[in-house]
């Protein structure tokens, strides 16, 4: 059987994936790797980026340095997928293959909440975190909304994180006293997967005095009044607000007719789309599990086994749906629950307490990806 592989989108799961199958195959692998991005960018750096710990360009892993054995990257905007012929249209020209892999991750629709992309601060993308460290530093009194617009979205627990990293940042600056904090989640708890650090991050809040309004999303700015309009017509004004924009996937994969209510059906276990060996892994996939890359990781996994055993026989691994959630609390201590939903019978989770200790565990995670994507 042919082995031609396109894998759509350089995240988490599309890296992995791409690794995998270098690993297994070598120079036989028949791998193309088509990402619009010149650099990879993890997630909990646009932390950082936020509060001013790091620059935009330190955070940057470009993929040049993204060298694999039988594996071609095109730094190429998909236009057009045609998921029952494999076929992808990018800037570039057309890419045909025997394995389709989608892996573009979710887009941010700020259109969705009106007001959002005039009025508020989305912190979300390397850019949006960028805006928001240049907007800071004139904030120093009023009332700060981290809001969340609709679910799912990316990463969890990373509202929670800002809203505790903003605390500390206007702490440090003497001005805590004269701002109020609210976070707007449209979940049961900050972190439904696991009920210890949700009640962790519960404590954290009411310890700092942050607001905490649960099962409710944002879903409008109004221009003038700098008020957020809540989906149950609650008003709260603001001084700051910093928001998480409805996510959906990106709107060559929505013209495709692979996605249903803004995401890509899969079984689960497999990670099939009811395409013919058409795959989708990471935030794109309807999973019903936290969008987070290293369950992207796990997914790719999966997907990986089957491609080579579709090729030159062998096992296929399910998929584990295993992953972490790591969270800054803001105080130089960093807690993270590890989650396994699909390895047992039952979904299990292993909670961490905060620590200073723990923020090793966040610097390893990122040196291991780094190394073993990057070889830096």
């Amino acid at each position: 059987m042919k082995s031609r592989v396109l894998v759509l989108g350089a995240g988490f799961g599309g890296m992995e994936l791409s690794t995998l199958l270098s690993e297994a195959l070598g120079e036989k692998a028949d791998v193309t790797v088509i990402e619009k991005s010149d650099a990879f960018v993890f997630g909990y750096s646009k932390i950082d980026v936020m509060f001013g710990r790091a620059t935009p360009e330190a955070v940057r892993l470009p993929y040049r340095n993204f060298v694999k054995p039988g594996v071609r990257f095109v730094q190429e905007t998909i236009t057009a997928i045609d998921p029952a012929a494999r076929r992808v249209t990018t800037t570039g020209g057309t890419h045909e293959a025997d394995f389709l892999v989608v892996a573009l991750g979710a887009d941010y629709d700020l259109a969705a909440t009106p007001g959002l992309a005039e009025n508020g601060n989305e912190f979300y993308s390397v850019a949006g975190a960028s805006r928001v460290r240049e907007v800071l530093p004139a904030f120093s009194k009023g009332p700060a909304i981290v809001g969340v617009s609709g679910f799912p979205y990316k990463c969890p627990p990373a509202p929670s994180e800002c809203a505790l990293m903003l605390h500390h940042y206007l702490t440090t600056r003497g001005v805590r006293g004269a701002c109020e904090i609210t976070l707007v989640l449209p979940l049961s708890s900050p972190v439904p997967a696991s009920a210890d650090l949700s009640r962790a991050l519960v404590a954290a809040f009411a310890e700092r005095g942050i607001r905490l309004l649960l099962g409710r999303s944002v879903k409008a700015l109004e221009p003038g009044r700098k008020t957020a309009v809540l989906d149950d017509g609650t008003e709260l004004p603001y001084a700051l607000y910093l928001g998480v924009p409805k996510h959906q996937v990106p709107q060559p994969v929505l013209a495709s007719g692979m996605a249903e209510n803004g995401w890509v059906p899969i079984t689960l276990r497999t990670l099939e789309t009811r395409f013919p060996d058409v795959y989708a892994i990471g935030d794109g996939a309807a999973t019903g599990l936290p969008k987070a890359g290293s369950f992207a990781e796990s997914a790719a996994l999966s997907v990986a086994s089957a491609i080579l055993a579709k090729l030159k026989g062998g096992e296929v691994t399910p998929n584990p749906g295993t992953g972490s959630c790591l969270v800054e609390f803001g105080d130089g201590r960093l807690g993270w629950v590890d989650l396994d939903f699909l390895t047992g019978p039952k979904p299990t989770s292993i909670y961490h307490e905060p620590s200073v200790a723990g923020r090793a565990h966040k610097v390893q995670f990122g040196a291991r990806r780094r190394a073993r994507w990057f070889g830096l």
